[in-house]
């Protein structure tokens, strides 16, 4: 539990982000917005909220850990990416099996892992900057 509270402290725009991904998908009404016109609006809130958390990972890591080394390891990328879709996974079930309003889908869940690949890309990317920045200096 300590460890819990401390991986908090140390990244708390991605433990909200997390939090509300569970709130947003969990709450049994969605209000109606001028939005819903849009064509799978449905399906970019799921990329943008997924890929958003990612992108917020990711900025994190890489602000606490650009002294020792501004590498993102092999085992954290799978970690975060694996464990980012199994919580668009769990959500979609929950969303299906939990819940009398929501519905759980396939194609939700693929669009919040498409939103992980993004957002991971992303957080490479800004590794790739750090590096370059910190080599020029």
């Amino acid at each position: 539990m300590h460890r819990i509270i401390q991986k908090t402290k140390k990244y708390p725009l991605s433990f909200t982000c997390i939090v509300l991904i569970w709130v947003l998908s969990l709450l049994p009404f969605f209000p109606e917005t001028p939005l819903d016109d849009v064509a799978f609006i449905d399906k970019w809130t799921h990329l943008v909220m997924y890929g958003g958390t990612c992108c917020v990972i990711w900025w994190e890591y890489l602000r606490h850990h650009h002294e020792e080394s501004p590498y993102i390891s092999r085992r954290k990328l799978l970690w975060v990416m694996g464990g980012m879709v199994l919580l668009g996974g769990l959500m979609e079930l929950l969303q299906a099996y939990c819940t009398t309003t929501r519905s759980g889908e396939w194609l939700d869940f693929w669009a919040d892992s498409v939103g992980v690949v993004i957002g991971t890309l992303t957080g490479l990317a800004y590794q790739h900057q750090c590096i370059r920045s910190r080599h020029s200096r």
